[in-house]
């Protein structure tokens, strides 16, 4: 066994690992960035080395660095996590010239399963029932052979870069182009293939492990159905949708997948399944790696995938047939994502202000968060995971209902809310699943409005710091009551802003300390988390800025006729299209912004003139800071002290995730697309940022 082991990665999935290595009682190596070098898993390591710069390219992703890191270090071994090198088959082969154990699968097998074509090819030749299909050449012709719909892919990553429903043949041949543009952009090659199109299916994945002495078995199923923009939201274990004689047939098939390519360590079997005939099951890939959704299946089996990927890369044969396999009871995860769902699920950031993170009879926390954590736009926005396992599945929905309801991130819009509204929507309650449900559905689970309870939580807060405290006699021009002399008194106003300025007077009772702040309004009791002007409760979270209107209205006057261009997130501006002085037409794109795998393509709201120019490429801009000005074509002159114009102007497109110019990728997997058939490996090997 090894006495030292350097984990590449960072966030939940290195603390998760370096929890297991602690139980095993093996030393862990941290490596880290340097905006990681005050992170949770730095912190909770053995020891930790810095390996570079905060670009990922230049740390994270440097083979270079770590295996100088290993080294230095004296690890015998490198467990990869998820996302970065994880995928890499170049990065296991120099693991294993450096004389390390790459806890994973071997080189060649992770190269062969990478590749898509290849891969339905060799499972296919192994008896495993795929997609059917076609690849270059003779794309276009395999594609009309199908029948529309067929669904375009990359045969080099994932993370629904490239992909492209086509669902009127006429358009095939421009769709086919667009596909080859993003592939080679993202990943180098724009080889593709195309799928036939399956509408309404759910997504089945199937846990196996395999031992270098020729077992290999699977641990059963996990449902990764409630999916948005290609990417997992919530997965559960068992699947309601499968009988036991189909998980076995499913469960065979995957073992069959695994040995087709010489496997070994834990590896993930990903099937199409279309709702109304679960034997129809298809191949759709194999992750050759840990999954971000692994806990769930350790909770049903009672074992701990990240020592059994540890104790095979040492060489021991898995202590367990098939036979002993048993699935008991039932587990769901959600991801905890720092996005901001009433921003159309943008990646958000700033300061962990206050963390409250959830426990207790059957709920788990796998994180990478503390209190005074910066999220940044450098990396991957998943925080962490929170999974609940209950006898059965309505007990396990149930718990983690109201462990996200307990979770408090203030400083950072997360996704909470968003997740314990879908959790008890009526058809993921009754398990009535497939891959468009959260599509279908995300305006009525995002919510909408800020309840009133929270303006007067707001005013509650800024009333208590106005009044005097002690004992004493009290000025009472120094109280916020609105007394004067004189007269009656008038109601105190707050001006204050969340998304829209209000006036607000408060009418209800508070207590205030200073983690919480309860309101009762109408005989209602209200009771919030704070920090700073952040309020929270049940998973949402609300900002509320003091607003004035003076400064507002400087701000209109500044821009009068005019429309100000603002980042929709913080990140980093990659491309500037335009300078000062340049005529745009309404739509043109102008900007990128790129946050955590993200890219936000900022357009012209009207034909007109770039007036103002306030960044360049590589700027890091903070969300709402002016990018740009543009002055509508003929406008008028406004009249002298006058504003003419609204404050500023949407800037780009709401749905970021697949535009010419990148695609949003969150946590690892991309699994499906919104409605339906899907497919690619979760989270490219190469990459560029972030544990996926």
């Amino acid at each position: 066994m090894f006495d030292t082991v350097l984990v590449a990665n960072r966030g939940e999935i290195a603390v998760r690992v370096i929890r297991t290595l602690r139980t095993m009682g093996i030393r862990s190596v941290a490596v880290f960035s340097d905006a990681d070098a005050d992170a949770r898993h730095v912190r909770e390591a053995d020891t930790a080395v810095r390996i570079g710069p905060a670009p990922a390219a230049q740390s994270y992703l440097s083979v270079e660095r770590l295996l100088d890191a290993a080294a230095r270090t004296g690890a015998r071994a490198v467990h990869p996590g998820y996302g970065f090198l994880a995928e890499n088959a170049g990065f296991a082969r120099a693991c294993e010239a450096a004389g390390l154990v790459f806890i994973g699968p071997p080189a060649d097998a992770i190269a062969l399963m990478g590749d898509k074509i290849r891969a339905k090819e060799t499972v296919a030749a192994a008896g495993v029932p795929v997609v059917p299909g076609g690849r270059d050449p003779g794309l276009a012709e395999a594609a009309r052979a199908l029948g529309a719909p067929v669904l375009l892919k990359p045969s080099a990553g994932g993370g629904g870069k490239g992909m492209r429903l086509v669902r009127d043949l006429g358009v095939l041949d421009e769709e086919i182009a667009a596909a080859r543009r993003e592939a080679r952009a993202s990943f180098g090659d724009d080889t593709l293939l195309v799928e036939r199109w399956i509408d309404r299916p759910r997504h089945i994945e199937i846990q196996v492990l395999a031992d270098g002495h020729g077992q290999v078995v699977h641990l059963g199923e996990r449902e990764c159905s409630l999916q948005r923009r290609h990417q997992k939201v919530v997965e559960e274990a068992p699947s309601v949708l499968l009988d036991e004689a189909t998980r076995a047939a499913m469960g065979e098939a995957a073992v069959q997948a695994a040995r087709s390519c010489g496997y070994r360590g834990a590896g993930t079997v990903e099937f199409i399944v279309p709702g109304d005939d679960p034997s129809a099951y298809c191949f759709m890939e194999m992750n050759t790696r840990l999954q971000v959704e692994h806990p769930v299946t350790e909770l049903v089996t009672g074992l701990d995938l990240v020592e059994w990927q540890i104790r095979v890369a040492a060489g021991e044969r898995l202590g367990f047939t098939q036979e002993e396999v048993r699935l008991t009871g039932h587990a769901v995860e959600a991801r905890l994502c720092a996005e901001d769902p009433a921003r159309g699920f943008l990646p958000s950031g700033g300061t962990v202000l206050r963390l409250r993170e959830p426990a207790g009879d059957g709920v788990r926390t796998d994180s990478g968060l503390s209190e005074g954590t910066e999220v940044g736009s450098l990396y991957d926005p998943m925080l962490s995971k929170v999974i609940a396992y209950g006898p059965d599945r309505e007990t396990a929905l149930r718990r983690l209902r109201a462990a996200l309801a307990e979770t408090v991130t203030l400083g950072v819009p997360t996704n909470a809310g968003f997740l314990r509204r879908l959790l008890a929507h009526p058809a993921v309650v009754a398990g009535e699943l497939d891959t468009g449900l959260v599509e279908r559905e995300v305006d009525a689970l995002v919510g909408s409005g800020v309840p009133e309870e929270v303006y007067e939580a707001a005013a509650a807060v800024r009333l208590d710091a106005l009044t005097p405290k002690g004992d004493g006699w009290t000025d009472p021009f120094a109280v916020p009551s609105g007394w004067r002399l004189g007269g009656e008194p008038r109601p105190v106003a707050f001006p204050l802003r969340v998304t829209e300025p209000v006036e607000y007077t408060p009418r209800g009772t508070h207590t205030v300390t200073e983690d919480t702040v309860t309101v009762t309004l109408d005989g209602v009791r209200h009771t919030f988390h704070r920090a700073g002007d952040w309020l929270g409760r049940d998973g949402d979270a609300w900002l509320v800025r003091d607003h004035d209107p003076v400064a507002a209205s400087l701000t209109r006057a500044a821009h009068a006729g005019a429309d100000s261009l603002t980042a929709p997130m913080p990140g980093t501006v990659t491309v500037v299209k335009v300078t000062v002085g340049d005529q745009v037409a309404a739509g043109q794109s102008l900007l990128v912004v790129e946050a955590m795998k993200m890219e936000h393509v900022i357009s012209a709201p009207h034909a007109g003139t770039v007036t103002e120019l306030d960044v360049t490429p590589g700027t890091s801009v903070a969300m709402d800071q002016v990018l740009a000005v543009i002055a509508p074509d003929e406008t008028p002159a406004a009249p002298e002290g006058t504003a003419t114009a609204a404050e500023g102007a949407a800037t780009a497109p709401e749905e970021p995730a697949i535009t010419p110019e990148g695609a949003a990728t969150t946590p690892e997997e991309p699994a499906t697309t919104p409605e339906g058939a899907a497919t690619t490996p979760e989270e490219p090997a190469t990459t560029p940022e972030g544990p996926a």
